[in-house]
């Protein structure tokens, strides 16, 4: 009962909160575990501020560490819609113990927004920590977790841009995951995904 409550703590926060980006420049953060055994893939919408943002992604794994390359299209309100790139990769670096009850896990990307008006290009630099509940006598799970984004950017802006990342990945079935991410910091917006993991 006491982990079912704190996961949904967690969500709620996500959801209400003022929220932030990634190396596209939208809303979604990554938990310090990657939740398939070779690869996953999926679709993300996001609200990064001005209007909404489609994506597609593939992550797979390569030993200790697992990619991800993703790809979609951002209409703002001017009307100029935009082409977004970027990939990624993340590593554990921590595992919990007695002492310490959090996992973690090292991010990098690199990405950009592309199309009408000036071009903008992210390398968020970052660390995920988080822990996964899994709920009595059922196959969810759930792994709230922080995600810290230090991110240059070049470009239209050039800034170091600071997020906080929160999120939420809800494991329901062996192979389908949903994501609800966002953050707190330099850029706004709140992010969905789903994946089918494998």
């Amino acid at each position: 009962m006491v982990r079912s409550l704190i996961a949904a703590i967690a969500l709620g926060m996500v959801v209400s909160a003022d929220l932030a980006a990634q190396s596209t420049g939208t809303p979604v953060f990554m938990a310090p575990y990657r939740a398939f055994k070779n690869y996953e893939i999926g679709g993300s919408l996001t609200d990064p501020g001005s209007a909404w943002t489609f994506e597609g992604f593939y992550r797979w794994a390569a030993d200790v560490l697992d990619l991800g390359l993703r790809t979609g299209v951002w209409s703002p309100d001017n009307g100029e819609s935009r082409f977004l790139i970027g990939g990624d990769l993340r590593t554990r670096v921590v595992t919990h113990t007695d002492n310490f009850p959090l996992d973690g896990a090292f991010t990098l990307g690199l990405g950009g927004s592309f199309g009408g008006g000036a071009d903008e290009g992210y390398i968020p630099v970052g660390f995920s920590l988080g822990r996964r509940i899994l709920l009595e006598n059922s196959a969810i799970s759930f792994s709230p977790y922080a995600h810290p984004v230090l991110t240059p950017s070049f470009g239209a802006s050039g800034d170091l841009l600071f997020t906080l990342g929160l999120g939420v990945d809800i494991k329901f079935t062996q192979h389908f995951d949903l994501r609800v991410s966002g953050g707190i910091g330099d850029l706004d917006g709140v992010g969905i995904s789903a994946a089918y993991v494998h």
